[in-house]
């Protein structure tokens, strides 16, 4: 369950988040202060400072850690939003200007007649779902517009605030999409590939239907073709690790022991003695709905992503009523329904997480104390053989890992490895690094640099694409031979499958819906539209062999039906037009924009910012 929360919250957290930070006070201090040694960024002269900088990263952690919940971020977390916030800070500069200098501004009266035609596109999806703006279910313009005359300065502010970054970006967008018109001949192309079909039969000759004895690679070839292709073999850096993995799994005590306390704490709420929304805000350990009192919104009884246990707790319980205690992935939970309608109920739920406590736990963490002791943060490597076999534990090898990717081992993912490895220096040991099932020290014992490999090191590979040219070759004069056989047949089933041929029939499908051999293809996948019944194609040489066509059948896209919906359609293929447009516009920008980033002199992620 927490997992598809957390699929489902993060998209959202950076929408919320991006919209803020564009108010921050990113060019309140300008040139005067310009070259301090706090300027974390300047963007064609204007400068942003560390403390705001700082400000708006540390509340993105915390909010991101929320919608984790709670748990603690890895430094590829830390990392990847730091970056987010600086691009942010970046674009909002870059948009501010662009809108002094076309001369975009937002009055008042026009954010009051925005905000009474409805809810800012930011809020939109959480609105329309909302009952207190529904009638029959339905958005209800009138309610919306009477709670922003109850509902109090504050809501309004937030209002005006979401209005005064969005009016002048969707002023920027008209501007920058007035000469976009998209014809009638555009929206019936995307109608007709969306509804024509075909059926062709296909008689395909692949180069890896070419056995490796009829494309032999001489040593000679193999240099020469390396040579030519060398910057297709070029690969990012990795390293091998060795490591100790000190195991912090639950076992049946602990099960009992979050089982009685989960029991305990219903025991509690039915009993009247706390209300269940004050339980969670105590002791759920879900902390991102905790701080709500477990309210976990609107869902389903069926939602997909959610944890089957948790979905099955959920069905047969009725509105007001406290589940027994639910066993999923994450632990035990309590689950009650506040509201139901439709095929929607409003629920809470109380995680009591499974997990090594008591004596136990004291002993896993004086165990990984020594761990930490005897090998972590050493530049003698075999500081850590040692701390092995002192706590009995295996030395074991971790799978190549390249730059860039996230170390996974056969207990799951370990954070912060990655960002470590290519940090440390060959025989350097990791400080104890904390995974879901164990507590980790791992030590470096090669570095393969990025680059181009010499041939010897990639030879295989080499082989294998050279070969593969030398059999798209002999493919090529087996087609041309078969084309030539097949010159007068009038029937391509019958003639290739008599000389020996595979022939597929393949459709009726689109130009949308056509299988991967055609989309992989876009000649053949022309030519298959192209043909009349009965009518044959010349040899056609794709991307992943030759093929000779033969119309089979044809059903044409009815035009009557789409100029019905003509106009619908134009409007829905505008919006994305509009937003790809602004999006050119941006990185445009940005590609001219004199940007320097001096966030590795002025801080590194704050010390212990991923901690709960």
């Amino acid at each position: 369950m927490m997992r598809a929360m957390r699929e489902i919250t993060k998209p959202v957290f950076w929408v919320v988040a991006i919209t803020f930070i564009g108010w921050m006070a990113y060019g309140q201090v300008q040139d005067l202060l310009a070259g301090g040694k706090d300027v974390v960024l300047k963007v064609n002269g204007e400068v942003v400072r560390s403390q705001p900088f700082q400000q708006q990263y540390q509340a993105a952690l915390e909010q991101y850690r929320r919608q984790q919940g709670g748990g603690r971020l890895t430094r590829e977390d830390e990392q990847q939003i730091q970056n987010q916030v600086a691009d942010q800070f970046i674009h909002n500069i870059l948009l501010d200007r662009a809108y002094r200098r076309l001369g975009i501004t937002v009055s008042d009266e026009e954010i009051v007649e925005a905000a009474r035609s409805g809810p800012p596109p930011q809020l939109i999806p959480q609105v329309l779902q909302e009952p207190t703006f529904q009638t029959n279910g339905q958005f209800d313009i009138t309610k919306w517009q009477r709670y922003l005359t109850t509902a109090g300065p504050e809501f309004a502010s937030q209002i005006e605030q979401l209005y005064r970054e969005y009016l002048p970006q969707r002023k920027l967008q008209e501007y920058l999409t007035a000469d976009v018109y998209v014809s009638d001949a555009k929206l019936w192309r995307i109608w007709r590939d969306q509804r024509e079909s075909v059926t062709v039969a296909v008689l395909a000759v692949r180069p890896e239907d070419v056995p490796d004895s009829l494309a032999p690679v001489s040593d000679a070839e193999l240099q020469r073709y390396y040579d030519a292709h060398k910057d297709d073999f070029k690969r990012p850096a990795a390293t091998w690790l060795s490591y100790v993995a000190q195991p912090r799994v639950a076992d049946a005590a602990d099960t009992a022991a979050a089982l009685a306390r989960v029991r305990a704490l219903r025991a509690e709420i039915v009993g009247g003695k706390a209300s269940f929304a004050d339980v969670a805000k105590k002791e759920s350990t879900d902390s991102s709905t905790g701080t709500r009192g477990g309210d976990l919104g609107w869902i389903t009884r069926t939602q997909s992503g959610f944890d089957p246990r948790f979905l099955a707790g959920l069905r047969g319980l009725a509105v007001g009523a406290v589940s027994q205690p639910v066993l999923s992935s994450f632990g035990y939970h309590l689950i009650r329904i506040d509201a139901a309608k439709g095929d929607s109920i409003h629920a809470r739920h109380i995680l009591v997480a499974i997990v090594p406590q008591g004596k136990r736990l004291d002993a896993l963490d004086a165990r990984t104390d020594t761990l930490d002791r005897l090998a972590a943060d050493q530049t003698d490597g075999s500081r850590l053989d040692s701390a092995a076999r002192a706590l009995h534990l295996p030395l074991e090898r971790a799978p190549k890992l390249v730059q860039g990717d996230r170390l996974v081992l056969p207990e799951g993912p370990v954070p912060d490895a990655s960002v470590w490895a290519f940090e440390a220096r060959p025989g350097e040991t990791s400080p104890v690094i904390d995974g879901a099932r164990a507590s980790y020290v791992f030590r470096l014992d090669s570095l393969e640099a990025a680059g181009i490999p010499p041939l010897a090191q990639v030879r295989s590979r080499v082989l294998d694409e050279a070969r593969h040219e030398k059999q798209k070759a002999r493919a090529r004069e087996r087609a041309e031979q078969v084309a030539r056989e097949l010159k007068d047949a009038t029937d391509l089933i019958a003639a290739g499958r008599a000389h020996g041929q595979r022939v597929d029939k393949e459709g009726p499908f689109t130009r949308v819906t056509a299988g991967p051999e055609f989309t992989r293809n876009p000649l053949v996948l022309g030519a298959a539209f192209g043909l009349r019944p009965g009518e044959r194609s010349d040899l056609i040489a794709g991307q992943t062999g030759f093929f000779l066509l033969q119309g089979v059948a044809r059903t044409k896209a009815d035009s009557a039906a789409w100029l019905k919906q003509r106009d619908r359609q134009r409007e829905a293929l505008m919006r994305p037009i509009e937003q790809a447009r602004i999006q050119q516009y941006l990185a445009a920008l940005r590609a001219k924009a004199s940007i320097v980033d001096r966030r590795n002199e002025i801080f590194r992620p704050a010390a212990g910012a991923g901690e709960t």
